[in-house]
This record gives C-alpha cells, sequence and structure tokens, in this order.
C-alpha cells in the first residue's frame, strides 16, 4: 500500500479529478505520503482522504494539496523563490512545496507536529525548508515578501499581518470563511490591493492563534 504503483494509482485519481500541472503531479507522484502519517495508518497513506496526525489536526486529502499547490503556481513561467505556508501540521504540503519553490518557509504554533515535521523533512533531504515553531498569524517577517503564501487552516478573513507579506504579483491561497461556508480563495497581489476569486466550497479545521 506504499508502493510506487499505489502512488501513480492516486495521480491517475488526481488527473480525473481535474488536477492537470504536470509539475505537481510529478511531485505527488515522488512524495512518500506514507511517511506523514502513524505507522498504524499506512495502508491508507494514498486514499484521497485527511487522516488524523494527532492534538486535534488532520493530514490534508492528496487533492486538495495538490489542487492549492497548482493554484499558487498556476500561469508562473518560473519558481516562486520564497513561499510560506502557515500550519505545517505533518509536513506533507511542505513537502510537496518544496521541489516547486526556491525555498519554503513553514509555521506550526503546535510545537510537537513542528519537531515531528522538521525531522521527517530533513529524512527526506529537504534541503530548502525552513520551520519554526510560533503564530502562523503573524507570518515570517524577517523573510518577506513572499511570492506565494498557502494558508492550511480557514479564517474569516485573511490575517492582516499574512496579507502585507505578499509581494507585489504573488498569490495567497486560503480557506476563507465561517465553518459549513467556506471557500478556497486564490488572491494576487496587485500594485494597488488583491484580485480575488474562489475555487468553490471547502471544509477547514480553524486557523487558531497563539503556541501550544
Amino acid at each position: 500500500m506504499t508502493s510506487a504503483r499505489t502512488r501513480a494509482r492516486l495521480v491517475a485519481r488526481l488527473r480525473d479529478m481535474g488536477i492537470d500541472d504536470e509539475a505537481v503531479l510529478t511531485v505527488m507522484l515522488n512524495t512518500p505520503r506514507h511517511l506523514f502519517i502513524e505507522e498504524a495508518l499506512a495502508s491508507r497513506a494514498y486514499e484521497d482522504n485527511a487522516l488524523p496526525i494527532g492534538f486535534g489536526q488532520t493530514i490534508s486529502q492528496p487533492y486538495m494539496v495538490a489542487r492549492m499547490t497548482a493554484a499558487l503556481l498556476a500561469g508562473r513561467s518560473e519558481k516562486p523563490a520564497r513561499v510560506l505556508e502557515v500550519g505545517t501540521g505533518s509536513g506533507y504540503q511542505c513537502a510537496v512545496l518544496a521541489p516547486l519553490a526556491g525555498r519554503v518557509y513553514s509555521i506550526e504554533r503546535i510545537e510537537r507536529l513542528a519537531e515531528r515535521a522538521r525531522e521527517r523533512l530533513a529524512a527526506l533531504g529537504l534541503r530548502n525548508v525552513r520551520l519554526k515553531h510560533g503564530n502562523g498569524s503573524l507570518g515570517w517577517r524577517e523573510h518577506a515578501p513572499f511570492e506565494g503564501i498557502v494558508i492550511t487552516a480557514a479564517s474569516l478573513a485573511v490575517p492582516p499581518a499574512l496579507a502585507e507579506q505578499v509581494a507585489v504579483g504573488g498569490r495567497l491561497v486560503a480557506p476563507i470563511g465561517p465553518a459549513g461556508r467556506q471557500e478556497l480563495m486564490v488572491m494576487e497581489r496587485k500594485a494597488i490591493g488583491f484580485e480575488s476569486r474562489s475555487l468553490g466550497g471547502v471544509a477547514f479545521v480553524p486557523l487558531l492563534e497563539g503556541l501550544a
């Protein structure tokens, strides 16, 4: 259930569901999702489902990881130099972003999850990733601006600090809205303000502030 053939079947399903970015599909094929979940759940690693990772958190559904990544990269001729992920969780989304960006910065509010993710990403030899235990709503100002920001938890509106850290021409992808009425939004920063569009309804855990 963790073989290359199993991953290939997942990628075929993603393609059937409308993911057509070949670079994203290749990374999804090559990323060992089973390493980002508990061993007891390894047999379910390549199902297209969210799975528990402890601390009330989940590893995102592969389709949603691929969709958010493709939305972040759509229309670009080059890799974004710097991408910020808010909500490291298991580290899986970060591992998918790493081959597709110059450098990935990721913030996790739950210290133990951050530690586990750091170990997994290091074991995979992903050298262009930096993680920290912190309040993701504040972003990572010393490395801003970012050509891309991915927020993996939902809020009623994009936190102002994160909006400020998007580079002009950069893009932010995030679930926005109250529980039961969230939409996956793509927001592109212009010289003045943002241009936004919805990719449809989604369901994410809430974005929380503070540390744990």
